[in-house]
């Protein structure tokens, strides 16, 4: 198997934390200043800043007060001092409907700030993951990731099985951004994307594909039908894009098809 280099993370931007938690939620932390209580209470909402822009991708200041319920004013000094730290920037001008003049600017996360979201365990998890492709082979890795997923699929089933099928790829992204993959959907020709602005294993997932073809079987379970990984954060693409067309050609239900067994169609690089 063809192993990929892991990213250098290098120095985290001030006033960032990595943490189990962090990781989990997808969401940043910034560490309080000890001098400033003003920063200690901004923090929170700049945390929200971060994961607005991560799950929409782009956005002005109106865009995030308007989402956010606070002034445009107040969001721009956070943008500031965001962007001052490394963790936004601005992005293309795009149309804007508000007001005359000059299109308001849209802002994005770096990639400094995607990396910021990692926790402190990246290193560990590929060590042991090699160990465990080095000792018991790659197949060994990809039941590891199975797994990892069918333990996912306890809790998130219930939540799919409650609401009509047509609804299913919006349940799914709601449960995923829960555990901080900042996910949505958007429509496509024949059908859903479900997309992943966030992947807190994506270093991990660089060097070890399994993760991303478990993940993408998880998905046809969930929604009942074969599904087409478009993209991935861990292939170097911006996000992790899941197509799921409307009519299936072969629906997948969870009683009938075994975890270990493959349901989904992968797009080769």
């Amino acid at each position: 198997m063809t192993r990929l280099t892991r990213r250098g993370a290098g120095p985290r931007p001030a006033g960032i934390v990595a943490s189990a938690y962090f990781r989990h939620t997808g969401v940043v932390q910034f560490e309080p200043s000890t001098t400033s209580t003003a920063v200690a209470s901004d923090a929170p909402t700049r945390q929200r800043v971060v994961r607005t822009l991560l799950e929409r991708r782009t956005a002005t200041a109106g865009d995030l007060a308007d989402v956010l319920g606070l002034t445009p004013a107040g969001i721009r000094r956070h943008l500031d001092h965001l962007a001052a730290d490394g963790l936004v920037e601005a992005a293309p001008n795009r149309a804007s409907t508000r007001g005359r003049g000059r299109p308001a600017r849209s802002f994005r996360v770096t990639d400094a700030g995607r990396d910021a979201l990692e926790q402190g365990y990246d290193d560990l998890a590929v060590s042991a993951l090699r160990f465990v492709a080095d000792t018991a082979g790659d197949a060994a890795v990809l039941d590891f990731a199975r797994r990892r997923w069918a333990e996912a699929e306890a809790r998130i089933a219930p939540q799919l099985d409650a609401v009509p099928h047509v609804n299913r790829p919006q349940a799914l992204a709601r449960a995923l951004t829960a555990d901080g993959y900042a996910a949505s959907v958007r429509s496509a020709p024949h059908g859903h994307e479900v997309c992943q602005h966030h992947c807190p294993v994506a270093h991990v997932a660089a060097e070890f594909p399994q993760l991303c073809e478990a993940e993408t079987e998880f998905f046809a379970r969930m929604l009942g039908r074969h599904v087409q990984r478009l993209a991935t954060i861990a292939h170097g693409d911006g996000v992790c894009t899941t197509n799921v067309p409307t009519s299936a050609t072969s629906t997948t239900s969870r009683a009938s098809t075994p975890r270990t067994t493959p349901t989904a169609e992968r797009t080769t690089a």
